[in-house]
């Protein structure tokens, strides 16, 4: 689950299935790599962050269930 704080101030979680199923290292893992195909890193200072390259947002972080 990608949690990505939209400039409107909405949060959005997008969900990533994997077929077959992964296991939470790898998860752990893909969401990083997600993170750093999608979004690029400004930083640092106070508005530092992963902006997404699509210009919706930030990325605030994943995690897996």
């Amino acid at each position: 689950m990608i949690l990505i704080l939209l400039f409107n101030g909405t949060i959005v979680k997008e969900k990533l299935d994997f077929n077959p199923p992964i296991d939470i290292m790898d998860c752990l893992a893909l969401g990083q790599a997600y993170t750093e195909v999608v979004s690029t890193y400004q930083g640092p200072g106070k508005e530092q962050g992963w902006y997404l390259d699509d210009g919706r947002g930030t990325i605030q972080g994943y995690y897996c269930e």
